[in-house]
């Protein structure tokens, strides 16, 4: 009996190939580290949740598929469930906004459970953009993005190693993606357009606005316009 995941988290999956110990923060009935371990793609995980409900359900799960040897449940918020005895080589946070991602990372980093030696494989749904900075500024180098489709809605994975030195972005690679904007997809442009209808959107509203708000019309028209000149420039 195997697990089937969606192409989200088999995405996620296939960044992990070759790592001995993954901790995946908010697991999610500990579908992915089951998933990665039937693949071969890892040898052992450590499934977090914060809340009992969710932890009860990956350990039902880690039993139900006879890898309690392999799979170590943990009740902790964040990287809290990482011990100085664990020798985590890469962490997984998937399903959760950017910026509490950055969030769980910075406590960690903080607590001493983040050490800088794990590969990070985050899936933010979104604030996007926040996750890269954190990354940014705590001198980790984003080496692969990319976009998926999942049940009609698009993600984005960004895999992350940290460095000795900053690796600085601009202002539009971090708002959308330095690998992104290198290998802009079929996926990418079409998460870029569905982005550009909204501040179309946006813009059309505040133009209809009784008192026009100046300062927030010009915001949204920088906006498009960078975001229809990667589109542009990707259909080239």
């Amino acid at each position: 009996m195997s697990v089937e995941l969606g192409p989200r988290l088999k995405t996620v999956a296939s960044f992990l190939e070759g790592v001995t110990l993954l901790c995946d923060v908010g697991s999610d009935h500990a579908y992915l580290p089951v998933y990665a371990i039937q693949q071969g793609l890892i040898t052992h995980a450590i499934a977090g949740e914060v809340v009992k409900g969710p932890y009860e359900s990956a350990m039902q799960t880690v039993q139900d598929y006879v890898l309690n040897d392999k799979i170590s449940v943990r009740l902790g918020d964040g990287l809290d469930v990482v011990t100085s005895e664990d020798e985590v080589k890469a962490i997984s946070i998937c399903g959760m906004g950017g910026e509490l991602i950055a969030r769980i990372l910075e406590q960690g980093r903080v607590n001493g459970t983040l050490t800088g030696n794990e590969k990070l494989v985050l899936q933010p749904n979104v604030a996007e953009h926040l996750l890269r900075q954190w990354l940014v500024d705590h001198h980790y180098e984003i080496l692969e993005e990319v976009v998926v489709e999942d049940h009609h809605r698009l993600y984005e994975i960004i895999v992350a190693e940290k460095r000795e030195e900053s690796v600085p972005l601009t202002a539009t690679q971090i708002k959308f993606g330095p690998k992104l904007i290198e290998n802009p997809t079929d996926l990418v442009i079409r998460k870029w357009e569905r982005q550009l209808r909204k501040i179309e959107e946006i813009l059309t509203q505040l133009k209809q606005s009784k008192e026009i708000p100046i300062e927030k019309v010009e915001t949204f028209n920088h906006q498009y316009l960078e975001l229809k000149g990667l589109i542009d420039h990707a259909n080239r």
